[in-house]
């Protein structure tokens, strides 16, 4: 069966609302919101509504290039990298075709409210990051904990020497090709050490640095302060501090625990909230690594 054609109130409406989405992310990037949840699901949701409205035999075919399309022209516009764009990609996706789905179905049935209602929902929840008071839980933190084969002392001793740049283990972050320090100045746990971390220009952008402070001291525990972060990763979340604790073990080892605050930065929180969570805690273990507590 033919897919029925578009009146002409279909059209204005398409022109409308492709001229309200073209405003909504300028203004999204003008004002500094390009990381909100409006760029990753408002933009898609305007998207596919009109290339829903527009003839074809195939409108989800039409939204899949056209939303590949647009994910391309972020990438250029906003300097990501590609791997950056990949995983944003399936929630872009999701909703696209989703609300394709929707429109497509209100179409054909005699039920078009009751078809149409999730779209309200989906664009009231995409504005979530638009402003601070829009978010939904930040302020997150992640952690790892390691056993190694040395004693609390020998833990102290090259916890006081401070951390060393070394290859990435962790599959995600080389899958991801995170930034990861390339060079590293500092040492001490005494409240007023610094800790320096150097980064070097990568395909997600150029490099920066990370200053950290120790803040506070006591047996088994060490907590940092962020004084400073000029990184390509401050874009995407805000360092807010990080803290080492270690014990011993009934074994005569000892259990290091790794935990890093940080304000995320990507909304919505349901799918980005995991997925920093997972990352930064493969950062941890980097962060291990980097201290020789392997």
């Amino acid at each position: 069966m033919a897919e029925p054609q578009p009146r002409t109130a279909n059209w204005v409406l398409a022109t409308l609302i492709t001229m309200f989405g073209a405003v909504m992310l300028v203004a999204t990037v003008e004002g500094g919101r390009a990381d909100s949840a409006l760029l990753f699901v408002v933009l898609p949701t305007l998207l596919a509504a009109v290339l829903a409205l527009t003839p074809g035999r195939t409108p989800h075919g039409r939204v899949f290039v056209t939303t590949t399309i647009a994910l391309l022209l972020i990438a250029v516009a906003l300097h990501e990298g590609a791997i950056c764009v990949l995983v944003a990609a399936p929630l872009v996706y999701a909703v696209a075709h989703g609300v394709t789905a929707l429109i497509r179905w209100a179409g054909r049935s005699r039920r078009t409210g009751l078809a149409i209602l999730p779209l309200p929902l989906l664009l009231l929840g995409g504005f979530e990051g638009v402003d601070q008071d829009l978010r939904i839980q930040p302020d997150q933190s992640s952690q790892v904990t390691r056993v190694v084969a040395l004693t609390p002392e020998q833990v102290r001793a090259r916890l006081t020497a401070g951390p060393q740049p070394v290859a990435v283990r962790e599959p995600v972050l080389r899958l991801l090709q995170a930034p990861a320090p390339v060079h590293v100045a500092g040492a001490g746990l005494t409240p007023g050490d610094r800790w320096m971390f150097g980064y070097g220009a990568t395909s997600h952008g150029s490099g920066g640095h990370i200053v950290t402070e120790v803040s506070a001291a006591a047996p088994g525990r060490v907590v940092f302060a962020v004084v400073a972060d000029s990184t390509i990763t401050s874009r995407w979340l805000r360092w807010r501090a990080a803290e080492v604790r270690w014990h011993a073990t009934a074994d005569g080892r000892t259990a290091v625990t790794v935990e890093l605050a940080y304000r995320r930065r990507l909304d919505p929180s349901w799918y980005f909230g995991p997925i920093q969570d997972g990352l930064l805690h493969e950062g941890a273990g980097h962060l291990l690594d980097m201290l020789d507590l392997r």
